[in-house]
């Protein structure tokens, strides 16, 4: 016999879910790797600002890149069933979660900086949620962040910020 608790714990949580971001316009797919894990994948073009280390401009205040962006996540979500028990929603994977997080960017499209190289990457843990609400989706991560360029220079920086609003355009229940 199973009580109601060992019978959530066995349900699956995690959905399919694709969305279109426009904070940092781009396409993203999200997809179950485990009853509370999910693995996502982003590309588009973001705004962001230049990593110290790799940027040889000696300009000072407002400094952006805008640039294509590859960007993947590993989620592990931990509160589905507390969000459950409070009446709160967890679809479209509407929980708070842990991460390892990789971010790579592409030649600039525009910038008011000289990168030391085309490409960079960034890599980190971070903690974040994510939540919708109708077909709007929210998600908010931070971290610290190992930064890199494809020659080598790099440094850590200590929170990285990410936060995308965009729409849920489907989903689809996960099964391991």
């Amino acid at each position: 016999m199973f009580s109601p608790l060992q019978s959530q714990e066995n349900k699956e949580y995690t959905q399919s879910v694709g969305r279109f971001n426009f904070l940092n316009p781009g396409v993203e797919v999200e997809f179950p790797t485990g009853k509370t894990t999910t693995f996502s994948a982003g590309l588009g073009i973001g705004y962001g600002s230049s990593y110290p280390d790799l940027d040889t401009s000696t300009k000072s205040g407002w400094i952006y890149v805008v640039a294509p962006f590859l960007d993947v996540q590993h989620k592990w979500f931990y509160n589905f069933l507390k969000r459950e028990a409070n009446g709160n929603n967890t679809n479209f994977n509407s929980a708070n979660f842990v991460s390892a997080r990789m971010l790579v960017r592409g030649e600039s499209m525009s910038d008011n900086i000289e990168r030391t190289s085309s490409y960079d990457y960034a890599i980190g843990p971070t903690w974040g949620i994510q939540r919708n609400y109708g077909i709007l989706h929210l998600l908010l991560d931070v971290g610290p962040i190992y930064y890199f360029d494809a020659k080598g220079n790099g440094n850590f920086f200590p929170i990285m910020v990410q936060l995308n609003l965009g729409l849920n355009l489907w989903k689809q229940k996960g099964s391991r």
